[in-house]
This record gives C-alpha cells, structure tokens and sequence, in this order.
C-alpha cells in the first residue's frame, strides 16, 4: 500500500497529528478568545453539528432500539463513574512513591472521574462500525448523570469540592446534544429518500469537526504559560495513559463478548 493510499485511509490519524503540530506552531489561534473563538465555535457549534449529523444519519428505529438495551447502558455507566475511577484511584496510589509529578498524577484522577465524553465517543463509535445510537444515549445520559456524580467522586478521591452550576451545564448539554439529535430527526423524515440515495459521508463530517476540537483543546494547552512539567513526567503519564486505554479496551471487550 503507497503512502498516499495510506493517508487516505487513516486520514483522521494524520489529521490528529497535524492538528496538534499546528496548535504548537501558533496556539493563539485557537486558544479560547483567539480568532476561530472556541468558547463559541467548539463548545455550541461543533458539538451540535455532530449531534445534528447523528440525527440525519440514524434511522429513528435504531434510536428507539438503543433505548431498550438496558444491560448495555448499565455497564457502561457503571463501568464509567464507578468501576474505572475506583480503579485509577488504587493505580494512582502505586504511583504517588514514583518521582512522578504529582499534580499530573491529581490531573489524571480528575480525568478519570469525568462522565462518558460527548463528541469523541460517538464519533470513534460510529467510525469502527459500532452501535452509534447507544453511544448517543450513553453519551447523553452519562454527561447528565456526571453533572452530580462526578464532584462526589471528587470529593472522594481527592477531597476537593467546588460548586457546580447545574442549571447552566444542563441546559448547555440539551442545548447541543439533545435538541440538534432532534432537529436533525425531523429534518431527515422529510429527506430520507435523499439521504438512502445520496449517502452523504456523514463520518467524514463528524470526523473533521472532532479534529476541530482536539485542535482548539491543544491550543489552550500549548497557550498556557503556567504549565511548566519535567519531561521525565510528561513522557511517563504519556505511556501510563496509553497502557490504561490498551488495558481498559481490552476489559471491555472481555465483559461484553461473555
């Protein structure tokens, strides 16, 4: 296989790669208040166009269906906001005797109590051909239940609370989850002959917004002149972090093909 047909193939990779080289070649770009505006264009915009594109593409059948999958949304809520944070907890405990720097160490507990991610989980869902429809009830349904879960486990692990404006996340998350899914419901009952017969790349489109997001996150973060980590950490928590999505895939691919 050449290099061409290669990166058209694993564009979405290459994209990823470019997009973090070029948020640390000129974070002020993307960084909250530049130009491209995130805290408008990433937080609203881009996560309702993925939603929208999720409602054009899905047969309301599939929707309906995903509902019903009770066992399904049980594991993954409870593997989510239990399972996997009790776990980074007794994992982190090992690792606060290593030279690790420890506010990284605190930045990955934070990680691990966050409810299932809105954007990447359907877009990476529905780009490995799976369920799409129960990763938008999952994904929906965990981020409300992580409005309150999520400063207990907190409070929990590591013993800091903060107040939480649950009125304002709320109507943030049906605003760009909830009422784009809608929209984009009813606007395919009235095109649905269109859209079977055209078959718009509606993974590409959700595919380029994500890369959007990972660009303007990098942005932030590359923009950040406080940040100042030994390479030694940084290269560490890397490595850790990659072994616990490899460790944690394959777990979950145990416990659902039992």
């Amino acid at each position: 296989m050449g290099l061409l047909e290669r990166m058209r193939k694993e564009w979405f990779m290459f994209g990823i790669v470019l997009a973090i080289a070029g948020a640390k070649l000129e974070p002020s770009v993307g960084m909250n208040g530049g130009p491209l505006k995130p805290e408008i264009t990433v937080t609203y915009i881009a996560v309702a166009i993925i939603f929208f594109n999720s409602g054009l593409s899905l047969k309301t059948e599939e929707l309906t269906s995903a509902l019903m999958h009770i066992k399904l949304h049980l594991f993954i809520q409870i593997f989510t906001l239990a399972f996997f944070p009790a776990t980074i907890w007794l994992f982190l405990q090992l690792l606060s005797i290593t030279p690790i720097n420890g506010w990284l160490l605190k930045g990955l507990q934070t990680v691990g109590c966050m409810p299932p991610p809105v954007s990447s989980a359907v877009i990476l869902t529905k780009a490995v051909g799976g369920n799409e429809a129960a990763a938008i009830f999952n994904s929906a349904f965990g981020s409300f239940l992580g409005i309150v879960i999520t400063p207990l486990l907190l409070l929990l692990f590591l013993g800091s609370s903060s107040s939480v404006p649950f009125t304002s996340i709320f109507s943030q998350l049906f605003m760009t989850v909830v009422v784009p899914l809608i929209i984009g419901q009813i606007v395919r009952r009235y095109i649905k002959d269109w859209l079977e017969r055209k078959k718009p790349p509606f993974g590409a489109v959700s595919s380029s917004v994500l890369l959007m997001i990972i660009y303007t996150t990098f942005c932030d973060t590359f923009s950040n002149p406080n940040i100042d980590l030994d390479k030694f950490s940084l290269i560490v928590i890397v490595f850790i972090i990659f072994s616990i999505q490899l460790s944690f895939m394959l777990l979950t691919f145990i416990f659902s093909t039992r």
